[in-house]
């Protein structure tokens, strides 16, 4: 019989692969998208989502490109983070929950969580130049989000490796 912890992380686990599919797709879809404009530049009218990317393809091609790079990566990472959350969510025993592989994983995910705030972060100054370029007020906007959860993650990643460190006391204590 399973424990409560086991059905949530099971259930998490479900979750997760939903959301990289998910993410996954959106990403494809951005990339087909570009690819398609890149053809016919007429369709950035109407894009994915009503995107109307029009009047920042009229301020040159390398711009509209830029935008749509910025906006498929930051789709990349947040798959891959996903990824990464479904290869640690599958590798935890929760007998042994407390191992190398996991406290690592889970470190990697900060990183990719900090390297996710950068990327946004560049997005941001790019699209307020752009809106400054077209005489649009500037947003505000700093995707502190990703900063403050790769803070909690890397330090939940500092009491896995606590956690390892006192396993292994632990297996040559007894």
């Amino acid at each position: 019989m399973k424990t409560a912890t086991e059905k949530i992380l099971n259930i998490m686990l479900v979750l997760t692969w939903i959301a990289f599919i998910g993410l996954m797709v959106e990403a494809g879809i951005i990339l087909v998208s570009y690819v398609i404009t890149c053809i016919k530049p007429e369709i950035t009218k109407n894009l994915y989502l009503g995107a109307e990317l029009s009047k920042l393809m009229q301020l040159g091609f390398w711009n509209y490109s830029i935008k749509v790079y910025f906006m498929f990566s930051l789709l990349g990472m947040k798959a891959f983070i996903a990824f990464l959350v479904i290869k640690t969510l599958s590798k935890v025993n929760l007998a042994n929950p407390f191992t190398a592989n996991v406290s690592q994983r889970i470190a990697l995910i900060g990183y990719v969580l900090l390297a996710t705030w950068f990327v946004s972060l560049l997005n941001h100054i790019h699209a307020n130049w752009l809106l400054k370029q077209m005489g649009q007020p500037e947003v505000d906007y700093a995707a502190v989000e990703f900063l403050f959860i790769a803070g909690l993650v890397f330090i939940i990643s500092q009491i896995f490796k606590r956690g390892v460190e006192l396993q292994a006391e632990n297996e040559l204590t007894v």
